[in-house]
């Protein structure tokens, strides 16, 4: 149950055999995010967990359970980026009520990710999607 966006990603990253070329392309992902009004990176949309800097401002499109999930997010550190810009890609478009059941762990271990990010990394990949699961969720009630 993943997005376009997601499975297209998951078949980059199935072409790109070595880790390096897969790291370089999650940072340009990053690169490659809109940047996020620094008027939006305030303690309410900062992500508690991660040790780089990271933001994540909701962009919910209705209301209700089937209002679309959206976010705009950034950070300063670039490979940090680039995993919110993973995330765009697993959650951008859908129904809130939706997000909470993504199985997000198992989605970004298609990628590799999940063996190839140090322990720090991992707990703010987590973070993050804690945070987005949190919004989608009250969004959706």
């Amino acid at each position: 149950m993943s997005t376009e966006t997601f499975e297209e990603l998951a078949e980059t990253f199935d072409f790109l055999d070595d880790w390096e070329d897969r790291y370089r392309h999650v940072i340009d992902m990053g690169k490659a995010m809109p940047p996020m009004e620094e008027a939006l990176k305030v303690p309410a949309t900062k992500v508690e967990g991660c040790a780089s800097q990271v933001w994540i401002q909701p962009v919910i499109d209705g209301t209700g359970p089937q209002a679309r999930f959206d976010f705009q997010g950034d950070s300063d550190a670039m490979i940090v980026r680039g995993l919110i810009a993973v995330l765009h890609a697993l959650y951008a478009g859908r129904p809130v009520s939706e997000v909470a059941t993504i199985d997000a762990q198992a989605q970004l271990a298609r990628l590799g990710l999940d063996e190839h990010l140090s322990s720090q990394r991992s707990n703010g990949l987590r973070a993050m999607v804690g945070r987005i699961r949190a919004i989608a969720t009250e969004a959706a009630a």
